[in-house]
């Protein structure tokens, strides 16, 4: 297929609960919450960095979208024709509006529609046009479990650059996963099928389902404790430990003996738990007190990958953000990941979505991955979703 008419549909607000340590974004009062914390809206930014690679196309495309922020604003900011079909109902809008955007865009013509948002937001293009209908999904949200989202903006904006130059890419439909948030909040993840989309499939810049209900590989996890344990032992006690979610990072503060949480991010020194479910303001706080006190004081992210996706930065742990990226440096991420995870990626990188494309870029190579007691791999990181550091140590072997 060949673009000449796209549509686009932006969730102003998904997202906006990740770094706020609300797990989700779905719901008014979530929304308010995040914003009475001091969290930004993102998702235009998100949108903007897969857009901008299609300006080189912008005397033949058109854009259709809702009027002001659901897509309006944005296609007109970088320069694009714009045709308005809609508004949303409200001052702010909601679900409901995503998919009369998704209805009107289509009935006007469009001959796909690229939404920026999460799983809420493919559920509504799910409701709203069925699996018939070509969508693709640009990353804006706090889980993104579907696979009909683009690895991150930049490898979105790849897949409409190559429609839009009459490149061949095939059409295939992909599941949609979303979560409940209220017991994701509990530190429960249960995971629903709600149907399939029909996405441009273009290599590696598709992301694929998140693994769910996997079982834990207990006694591995406990060997990487127990070495990431050893190894904080041998570090300045006065280190700051930024501990993201999931099972193994976990376990490390279980090793510690601390509770920590399951799906937040936890804050350790010395020898004591200092704050548990932080959002990203509070993380880039405490490193900026850390300093204050001692301009040298080491500061470490202990981190894993999401099974199956791979993704390291990006997804349910957006408290990790640019800027707090930026403070620790990336020779301070500690990634930690059973070589069964490792395995179940068939190959593909770790992938950094981290809402900067520049850091993206500068973080991707090579990176130490702990995979047991005392055993550790060198991985590739990409911002992209490109095998080509893979590449390029089977060519040196």
């Amino acid at each position: 297929m060949q673009l000449k008419k796209l549509g686009l549909i932006i969730n102003p607000w998904a997202g906006i609960g990740g770094p706020a340590g609300l797990k989700g974004s779905d719901g008014a009062e979530t929304v308010a919450q995040a914003l009475a914390a001091g969290i930004n809206p993102q998702s235009h930014k998100r949108a903007a960095i897969a857009l901008t690679a299609l300006r080189p196309f912008a005397e033949q495309l058109e854009i259709l979208s809702f009027a002001g922020d659901m897509g309006e604003n944005l296609a007109r900011e970088l320069g694009f024709a714009v045709r308005v079909v809609g508004a949303a109902a409200g001052e702010r809008s909601c679900a409901e509006d995503s998919e009369h955007a998704a209805r009107a865009i289509r009935d006007a013509g469009a001959d796909l529609i690229v939404f920026a948002g999460g799983d809420g937001t493919a559920r509504n293009m799910v409701n709203a046009l069925g699996d018939a209908f070509p969508v693709l999904g640009i990353p804006a949200g706090v889980k993104m479990h579907s696979a009909c989202f683009a690895i991150s903006p930049k490898a979105g904006g790849e897949v409409l650059r190559r429609l839009l130059s009459g490149e061949l890419v095939d059409l295939h439909q992909h599941e949609v996963r979303d979560i409940d948030e209220k017991s994701f909040r509990e530190g429960r993840v249960s995971t629903r099928h709600y149907g399939e989309l029909l996405v441009p499939e273009e290599g590696h810049f598709l992301q694929a389902v998140k693994n769910a209900g996997r079982e834990v590989e207990e006694l591995a996890v406990a060997d990487i404790a127990a070495n990431i344990v050893e190894e904080m032992a041998e570090l300045d006690p006065d280190t700051l430990y930024i501990v993201g979610p999931g099972s193994t990072t976990l376990a490390v503060l279980q090793e510690l003996g601390a509770e920590g949480t399951l799906l937040g991010v936890d804050l350790w020194r010395g020898d004591r738990l200092v704050a548990t479910d932080v959002n990203a303001l509070q993380v880039q706080k405490a490193i900026e007190e850390l300093r204050v006190q001692n301009e040298s004081a080491p500061v470490k992210i202990i981190l894993t990958a999401i099974g199956g996706q791979g993704h390291l930065i990006g997804r349910g742990n957006q408290q990790l953000s640019p800027a707090v990226l930026q403070l620790v440096g990336r020779d301070n991420l500690i990634v930690v990941a059973t070589k069964t995870k490792i395995t179940e990626l068939g190959g593909r990188p770790l992938l950094i979505d981290s809402g900067d494309p520049a850091l993206d870029d500068r973080w991707s190579g090579f990176i130490r991955v702990v995979t047991g007691y005392r055993d550790e791999i060198l991985y590739p990181l990409s911002g992209d979703g490109s095998g080509e550091y893979i590449a390029d140590l089977e060519s040196e072997n």
